[in-house]
Parts: C-alpha cells; sequence; structure tokens
C-alpha cells in the first residue's frame, strides 16, 4: 500500500504536536531576511494543505501539489472552508512537477524531500523547481539530516487520539541510506477498530550533495540554516532547512 493512502483521514489528528504556525513564521523570517517580496507561491508535496492554507490566510497566492489523491481530498476540504484567495491543488508527483505559470516561491516542508528515496529523483525534482520558478525565485525546504534517521534506527513509536491509534517502528539501512517505517493504524469503526498497514521510507541524504546539486539544476546560491534558525547547522542538527536562490532572466520553459 502506497504511503499516506490509509494515513491520509487519520494524518491530522495524529500530528497535533506539529506547530505548523511557527513553520510558517520561520518561512516568513527566511524571506524578509532575503528581502524578497512574493505574489505566489507552491506549497510542494503539501499533504492535507494544513501550510498551503495558512499561507493563504496571510495573503499568499498558494498552490499545493502533492501525489496523493488521499491527501489532496483533505487539503480541499480545508481550502473550501476558506473562502477567498483558498489554495487550488494539484496532484504531481514532485520530480515530474510541471506548471502552467512560474511562481515567485517554492516550498517543501516536514521533510517531505527524504521521501524522494531516489537519488535521481532528487535531482530531477531540483531541475523541475528550478524550471517552475520565476528568475529571482526562492526554494525553500528542509530534510532530516542522516544524523536523525540513524538515531531512529530500532525506534518505536505511538500517537493515539480518540479515534486512531497508530503504532511504527523505524529500522534504518546504512548501506540502503534509508529509514524505513512500519506504520500499524488502527481506527475506531463504530464497536470495532480497523487495522491497516504502510510502509514509509525516507532517504538519508548528505546536506553538500543536495547543496552540489541544487548548483547542478539552475540555482546562483544555496544556505544552510540549522532548524528554524538564520544560523549555520550544527554538527549534530536533526533538520537543516535550505534556501536555494534562482537568478538570472530567462524565460518560464
Amino acid at each position: 500500500m502506497s504511503a499516506y493512502e490509509t494515513l491520509a483521514d487519520a494524518y491530522d489528528g495524529l500530528t497535533r504536536d506539529v506547530d505548523y504556525v511557527a513553520v510558517c513564521d520561520y518561512l516568513e523570517t527566511v524571506l524578509q531576511s532575503l528581502g524578497r517580496k512574493l505574489r505566489d507561491l507552491l506549497d510542494l508535496a503539501c499533504g492535507t494543505g494544513s501550510v498551503s492554507v495558512l499561507l493563504a490566510r496571510r495573503g499568499y497566492r498558494v498552490l499545493g501539489a502533492d501525489i496523493s489523491e488521499d491527501m489532496l481530498t483533505v487539503a480541499a476540504q480545508k481550502a473550501a472552508e476558506l473562502g477567498e484567495n483558498a489554495p487550488y491543488f494539484i496532484r504531481q508527483p514532485m520530480q515530474r512537477l510541471r506548471l502552467p505559470q512560474p511562481v515567485d516561491a517554492v516550498v517543501c516542508l516536514l521533510d517531505s524531500l527524504n521521501y524522494l528515496d531516489e537519488p535521481e529523483d532528487c535531482k530531477k525534482t531540483f531541475e523541475r523547481v528550478c524550471r517552475a520558478l520565476r528568475p529571482n525565485g526562492v526554494f525553500i525546504f528542509d530534510i532530516n539530516t542522516p544524523c536523525k534517521l540513524r538515531g531512529l534506527d530500532g525506534q518505536v513509536f505511538l500517537d493515539e487520539n480518540e479515534d486512531s491509534y497508530c503504532v511504527w517502528r523505524a529500522d534504518f539501512d546504512e548501506t540502503e541510506r534509508r529509514c524505513y517505517y512500519g506504520i500499524d493504524l488502527f481506527r475506531r469503526r463504530g464497536t470495532l477498530w480497523e487495522r491497516s498497514f504502510e510502509q514509509h521510507c525516507e532517504y538519508a541524504y548528505a546536506p553538500d550533495e543536495l547543496t552540489a546539486w541544487l548548483h547542478e539544476a539552475g540555482f546562483s546560491e544555496v544556505r544552510q540554516f540549522g532548524d528554524r534558525r538564520l544560523e549555520p547547522p550544527r554538527a549534530e542538527e536533526q533538520r537543516i532547512y535550505f534556501c536555494a536562490l534562482k537568478q538570472g532572466t530567462e524565460e518560464f520553459a
């Protein structure tokens, strides 16, 4: 079963600890530090649209893209409640991203890039994102670092609420550079509980190799930041943010 197929309906309830407001605040801090004023942006791998909706509420024109139809269904329901300036959602994989019009910025958050578990797909995504940006556009994303993914090996986690019970185990394969998550989800169905299983996988990208690939894709400047800071990442950083700048006057293609 593909990632986030059965988890879509339960995802928001199981991730209530994620501070989406703080994430959006940090995005705006980064953009302000660059002196960028944006008209529109793409929320790549937008999931259930929590970030998309928050950014739309702040006045941005937001396009959300995700590969999961189930997650996009939840996102569209959130957007419908917004009314004016609601985000628009499309179903596209990151490595085959193609937009009808360029945007000022692309964001890809909550270690979504790690889910590209083939390096070639990551390289293709960087190329597609660069083409999707206007000149002087900005690409901001974060990753779980190899340090964090290695530390998850053998760990078991539990998330629950009144309607859902989720237990997952992480196993890191050093040779493959992949962290596998086996996720068992139990959903309340009347007086019974329905069980489903998904396997997720994240690739342990080295920050410096990502920087090199971003330059190869056409980004002129790449910066690395520690977790929600504007300073460089520390040696044992668990999450790193990247800010890649596109410059030039080439036409959108």
